[in-house]
């Protein structure tokens, strides 16, 4: 087999980045193995403007949140499915000083911060005492429905190998790379938080996260928005099921579910929900965050047919879309990669291998 691209992995940015090439007319493989708990599988596929305590608006949201929005919506058209959804967020406040806090910062910038009309709206719901405020517009994201859909079609088209990539196996060329029988112009890694260990690129600096979900089942809540306070609430496709999670576990010593958040999670469920609720899963991944808080995007700078994409952190709703294209158009068009992501600001790093 021949093809412009050889991309490994099939998580958010591969998946995107095969998308962007079939609508380029350009020829490509994927290599996945089928991991059931990478992080693009566990997580909750929200796109959020706004971020932090302090509520700043997201890296780039003015361009990257439309832009995954059109996305979303055509690849929804192309697979007959619903793959996105608009859910603004309730986030509840611990204290009377974060409601002071996000008053100043909505007399500031209204954009996407909004004082919630009904104070008492949710009490129906959720035990809060110092009210709640909006952020929208805001997004989900089904992921397991976009990465179980197109990994059929990429079945279909005969392009993918469910199989685990073996780096020994690759042989890189002056002007290609040789995978077993496929000969390819180029391969992207597109491998989350095994790229950390890719011989190419294991000095950039990423900087790993651990994060965890539960899945639940509560019939009584509503599905209307994403619900935050600590943890965030995000209803999936399913019927009255919803994932649960958290941020960052920056200390951690395996990818596993753990018991520790296990009981912290549910303890606080049991305290913040008005409604019962029963534990379905516990997912854990490792998420590929990066210490500059950027994703890595573009081609080694001293092995111009080995390319990356990768780090998108928690983010990756919004930018994978966003820099899957950027990529695709450089691979084709030769079009330039935003500066802040392109793996060449690293190139004195990356001379060292």
């Amino acid at each position: 087999m021949q093809v412009d691209v050889l991309i490994i992995g099939q998580g958010i940015c591969g998946t995107m980045l095969s998308w962007f090439l079939h609508k380029e007319g350009k020829s490509f493989a994927l290599i996945d193995n089928a991991n059931p708990m990478t992080s693009s599988k566990v997580a909750a596929g929200i796109i959020n403007p706004v971020t932090g305590r302090r509520y700043v608006t997201t890296w780039m949201i003015e361009d990257v949140m439309p832009f995954a929005k059109g996305v979303y919506e055509e690849i929804s058209s192309y697979l007959d499915t619903t793959l996105i959804q608009p859910k603004s967020v309730i986030d509840f406040f611990p204290s009377p000083q974060m409601l002071n806090a996000i008053v100043e910062r909505v007399k500031e910038d209204d954009t996407y911060l909004h004082p919630f009309p009904d104070q008492n709206h949710f009490n129906q719901y959720f035990n809060y005492d110092f009210g709640c405020g909006e952020i929208k517009p805001a997004y989900i994201v089904h992921f397991a429905s976009l990465l179980t859909t197109w990994r059929k079609i990429l079945i279909e088209k005969k392009v993918l190998l469910e199989r685990d990539f073996l780096l020994q196996e690759l042989e890189v060329n002056i002007d290609s790379v040789q995978y077993n029988d496929i000969k390819a112009a180029k391969i992207v890694f597109c491998e989350g938080i095994i790229g950390t260990e890719n011989p190419w690129f294991n000095l950039l600096p990423f900087a790993p996260n651990k994060g965890e979900a539960l899945i639940i089942e509560c019939e009584g809540l509503t599905n209307e928005h994403i619900f935050k306070r600590g943890l965030t609430l995000a209803p999936l496709s399913t019927p009255h099921y919803f994932w649960v999670g958290s941020n960052y576990q920056w200390e951690f010593s395996d990818d596993q579910p753990s018991e520790a958040f296990y009981k912290s999670t549910t303890q606080h469920l049991t305290n913040w929900l008005r409604k019962p609720y029963k534990v379905l899963e516990h997912k854990a991944a490792i998420r590929p965050a990066t210490l500059e808080r950027r994703p890595f995007v573009g081609f080694h700078p001293y092995f111009p047919n080995i390319g990356i994409l990768n780090g998108m952190g928690t983010k990756g709703a919004s930018l994978a879309p966003y820099f899957a294209n950027q990529l695709a158009q450089h691979i084709v068009h030769g079009l330039p990669i935003a500066a802040d992501a392109d793996v060449k600001r690293f190139s004195r790093i990356l001379s060292r291998q």
